[in-house]
């Protein structure tokens, strides 16, 4: 039973949320504010988090920040704001999908179910061409010479080291990975990335690039293994 996590001040939305997900067979904890909400996703990870932005004692952005300083759980945000710029910042910083206020249960249900299986390992009994897999492996672990991802666990590790990982960074250096020397235009990362139902632009593309380099560098200030090529995308070095 999957269990996600909710952070809200709305003591209505923690309510009608907890029983439309609960009635979807998930488990659900609520927190009222986003201070409460740090100490209980880091004490008990969930599944999923779905935050709220705007809330007292720390809002959801600051609650994301101090969370993907320890952890990779997947994340969607509740505003009430319709402004791109929050959207863009919120998914610079890690989150995996936003859904702006009022918004329909079965919305939220439908994304909570996406961001799952975004984040689930894909089938590695999968044929090749399957839907989500590539034409090439089949199975969970991808080694590129010092890269070592695997799937089942959503773990990956350059020269021994571990480098964590959010749901989107992971799936974006995958599909590079998968294909050393091949080129994939910012398009095809956003395919990779996102459901259809995300919509992102290529700036959010760059970011989490330069996010996976700053977190790779962290453990070997060396690493290049991710190439620009301008006007056309990303391709992860061949070894």
């Amino acid at each position: 039973m999957p269990k996600i996590a909710l952070v809200d001040d709305d003591r209505n939305i923690l309510t009608s949320v907890s029983l439309t997900l609960e009635a979807e067979g998930y488990s659900v904890a609520t927190y009222t504010d986003g201070a409460s909400g740090l100490e209980g996703l880091t004490a008990d990870r969930p599944d999923l988090a779905i935050l709220d932005i705007k809330m007292p004692r720390m809002d959801g952005m600051e609650l994301l920040r101090r969370l993907r300083q320890k952890s990779d759980v997947p994340v969607i945000f509740l505003t009430s704001k319709d402004e791109e710029i929050d959207e863009l910042f919120g998914l610079k910083m890690g989150a995996d999908d936003f859904i702006t206020k009022p918004f329909s249960q079965r919305l939220l249900v439908e994304r909570v179910k996406s961001v799952l299986r975004r984040a689930a390992p894909r089938d590695p009994s999968a044929p090749a061409g399957a839907p989500g897999s590539e034409s090439s492996p089949s199975k969970a672990l991808i080694e590129r010479g010092s890269l070592v991802m695997d799937e089942e666990r959503h773990t990956c590790t350059w020269k021994g080291q571990r480098v964590t990982l959010t749901v989107t960074e992971f799936l974006i250096l995958q599909a590079l990975a998968l294909r050393p020397g091949v080129v994939k235009s910012r398009n095809a990362l956003m395919d990779a990335a996102y459901d259809d139902q995300v919509y992102v632009d290529d700036r959010t593309i760059d970011s989490h690039i330069k996010r996976l380099r700053k977190k790779f560098k962290v453990v070997d200030d060396d690493f290049e293994m991710i190439e620009t090529l301008y006007g056309v995308g990303y391709r992860f070095k061949e070894q």
